[in-house]
């Protein structure tokens, strides 16, 4: 089982996980104030129900691909990189304004749950109200995750590894917050989580640019297609020239050269424009990203709300 390419996906697995667990344990510290203890069910329910709900999402993905992967036998040269270049751009999207979103909704992230637990309190269907507020939260976070496994290429197992392993340490996170009053400083955690974030995203940008070019490539191979998209540029059709070449002394699909792709969005071999892509990434994701992490924290606003210890 190879482990170095179950890392991306246990990193993106643990932050959505850890995200997903401080909505569940603020929800459930919320009840517990209120004394409203035989809500606890609805908050488990909504966990399931997510849970389930990102399962259904992955194995209706899967066999939707699988079925056209049969449907178009002789189109498989221009369909993976199709397929590569759809779930690329929708997760690397999803995922950067999920972390900007999250890093600047972080500071009232708490008291937003609180009002919103309050205000369900105050309802005739406060059960249901737990449970969508909850199953959404968890949802919206396997969904991400989901997303990102179809940009790896990897073997089920290792994705079971990943998704396996970021499950189990969020578990711990979560329990260790809010059951065992363990204090970890979340700030720092999701600091170093949203550069790692960032890091893994950078990667899935140098891979859509690869993906672009080899369907570039195989539309240019078409026999009804007269024109040439290729820009003429050896082992590249629209990238530009080769600007790095490591494949002999650093190859990214072995030790340690694949430890740097899957964590670093290193590759062996860049051309120029992924080049470009790479650092208009950090430049507009990445600068926002840390120009977010240096905003003054907002003064408190009284609210009657159900208090809360995290």
């Amino acid at each position: 089982m190879d482990i170095a390419a179950a890392l991306p996906t246990a990193i993106v697995t643990l932050r959505e996980g850890v995200e997903a667990s401080l909505v569940v344990g603020i929800v459930l510290a919320c009840l517990n104030k209120a004394e409203k203890p035989q809500l606890n069910q609805s908050v488990f329910g909504g966990v399931v129900a997510g849970l389930a709900g990102s399962v259904l999402i992955g194995s209706f993905l899967g066999l939707g691909l699988e079925q056209l992967q049969y449907a178009m036998p002789n189109a498989q040269g221009l369909l993976k990189p199709i397929l590569g270049i759809l779930f690329g751009s929708v997760a690397i999207i999803m995922l950067s304004w999920m972390l900007l979103w999250m890093t600047r909704q972080a500071r009232s992230l708490k008291s937003e749950i609180n009002q919103t637990v309050s205000s369900a309190l105050t309802s005739e269907a406060a059960g249901l109200s737990i449970f969508s507020l909850v199953c959404i939260a968890v949802l919206r976070e396997g969904f991400e995750t989901v997303l990102f496994l179809f940009t790896q290429p990897q073997t089920l197992a290792s994705s079971l590894l990943g998704v396996g392993m970021g499950l189990l340490g969020a578990t711990v996170i979560g329990f260790g917050l809010f059951r065992w009053g363990i204090r970890i400083n979340l700030g720092l955690f999701f600091q170093v989580m949203g550069v790692l974030l960032l890091l893994i995203i950078a990667g899935l940008v140098v891979s859509l640019c690869r993906n672009i070019d080899i369907a570039f490539a195989a539309l240019s191979q078409l026999s009804s297609l007269p024109l040439d998209l290729c820009f003429g540029f050896g082992q590249s059709c629209v990238l530009g020239p080769l600007i790095w070449d490591a494949s002999q002394s650093l190859p990214d699909k072995k030790l340690p050269g694949v430890i740097l792709k899957v964590l670093l969005g290193y590759r062996d071999r860049i051309y120029l424009v992924q080049l470009l892509a790479y650092a208009l990434f950090w430049l507009v994701i990445g600068g926002r990203y840390f120009r977010t992490l240096n905003q003054p924290t907002p003064p408190k606003e009284k609210t009657t709300s159900v208090s809360s210890t995290v």
